[in-house]
């Protein structure tokens, strides 16, 4: 991803803005994808020419976030991100938008649909062009700017078996939805002790899924946070 001249921008060329990209990956995020904001158009920032998904980037994010001063506090993931984000933010002039912290919430479920690199998937999760089903998102930036975002891909669930409908064993995660109540119930039994030490089995069960790096340990991390 590489941003336009700055004649071409409008930004100021006494700015000296570090390369985007490097900066994420020093803090191990990537950019999962992004789109053009139209002038005006409601639901972000006023100036907001384009936002920026972004994520965690693997391997290595796990490792990096422990060993940030977040990590032993209240709420770590979170906190961590706000720092981060609304630093590279500020750096660039931006606005850092994130997924929590609500009601009310920034809609990331529409703005990842409309990046052309995520979808939703036969169980209604978003999937990932290069995460798959593990797919999620720390933050966003709303630029000022107009940059290149990465180009749409095919979406891979069109020639997948789809493994991730059958994959449930509480079947609580189907083609009609996600039943939290029967995920948690399972989770109470003995038998969910799988999902929660190594992660959920429809996220796992996705071919994209299983090609990206994601420690057993981040996603053991998630599942008790979620069923604390």
């Amino acid at each position: 991803m590489a941003g336009r001249e700055a004649g071409e921008t409008g930004m100021d060329p006494g700015i000296a803005l570090p390369p985007l990209e490097a900066r994420l990956d020093a803090e191990r995020l990537e950019v999962l994808g992004g789109f053009a904001v139209a002038d005006g158009e409601d639901g972000f920032p006023a100036g907001t020419r384009t936002l920026l998904l972004l994520g965690p980037k693997e391997p290595g994010f796990w490792a990096h976030l422990q060993a940030q001063p977040e990590w032993g506090e209240p709420d770590p993931v979170d906190r961590w991100s706000r720092r981060v984000i609304g630093r590279i933010a500020c750096d660039l002039g931006a606005k850092a938008l994130f997924p929590f912290g609500g009601p009310p919430y920034h809609p990331f479920y529409q703005w990842a649909l409309r990046t052309g690199r995520v979808w939703d998937s036969p169980v209604r999760l978003l999937v990932h062009s290069g995460q798959g089903l593990m797919v999620s998102f720390r933050g966003a930036l709303a630029l000022k700017e107009a940059v290149d975002v990465p180009p749409p891909l095919a979406k891979p669930c069109e020639a997948c078996a789809a493994p991730c409908l059958t994959a449930c064993p509480a079947g609580a995660l189907t083609g009609a939805g996600y039943d939290v109540p029967a995920c948690h119930a399972w989770l109470d039994r003995a038998e969910g002790g799988n999902c929660l030490s190594g992660g959920c089995l429809v996220r796992r069960a996705c071919p994209v899924s299983q090609s990206y790096a994601r420690l057993p340990e981040q996603s053991a991390y998630h599942m008790g946070q979620f069923h604390r």
